[in-house]
């Protein structure tokens, strides 16, 4: 009786452990990663989180819908090489010819972006500005609604400071390369006036810059 009595109990206890490891399994099952969850306006990250990022609050839905945006073009246009630190990112421009650039996370507090280049003194890095809706480059007066309307700027002014994009995978599709021969002879304003089927439209307008 006694034996009895105490696999009785001994399963009880193993009973009331799997219970509470299947409450516990369940509860994490709802928990999102920290870096998931966006720090958009009404939606305020816990105390916990605020660690997991450097960056301020939006200040309004416009903002966030403007970063969020740039974020996924930035992800597919192919030079754009995300948290990286400016030795990394003048190191791997150093042997580039000048005008080189990439884009890349700032790990200033008050900057989503930077941009670093190839300068005729050597490899740089200037801070990308984003405020009241629009970029610009830290120290010029010079703002932009879209950051890549900013590179392009820079692409073609005759200043001349940047030139070429460091990609990530240097050979680009040929699909990009015409899209880009498109807008150079057409610019993006006459895109409407172009007479190609819907797809290849939306394609043009998926990325409608010359870099």
């Amino acid at each position: 009786m006694v034996a009895h009595s105490k696999v009785e109990a001994d399963n009880a206890v193993v009973e009331r452990r799997s219970q509470r490891q299947e409450v516990s399994n369940a509860d994490r099952s709802h928990i999102q990663p920290a870096r998931a969850i966006h720090n958009c306006p009404g939606h305020p990250l816990p105390a916990a989180q605020l660690g997991d990022t450097h960056f301020r609050t939006f200040r309004s839905q416009s903002d966030f819908t403007i970063i969020t945006k740039t974020s996924s073009m930035l992800d597919n246009c192919g030079f754009y090489w995300g948290p990286m630190s400016v030795n990394v990112a003048h190191e791997k421009l150093r042997q580039e010819p000048v005008g080189t650039f990439l884009i890349r996370d700032s790990r200033q507090k008050n900057c989503f972006f930077t941009i670093s280049v190839k300068a005729a003194s050597g490899p740089i890095s200037v801070r990308i500005h984003f405020q009241a809706g629009k970029f610009s480059l830290d120290g010029s007066k010079d703002s932009f609604n879209c950051l890549f309307q900013l590179v392009e700027y820079y692409l073609l002014s005759s200043k001349k400071m940047l030139s070429f994009p460091l990609r990530k995978v240097r050979l680009r599709p040929l699909q990009e390369l015409c899209r880009k021969s498109i807008l150079t002879t057409f610019g993006r304003q006459n895109l409407d006036r172009i007479q190609v089927n819907r797809v290849l439209k939306d394609y043009l307008k998926s990325f409608p810059f010359q870099i």
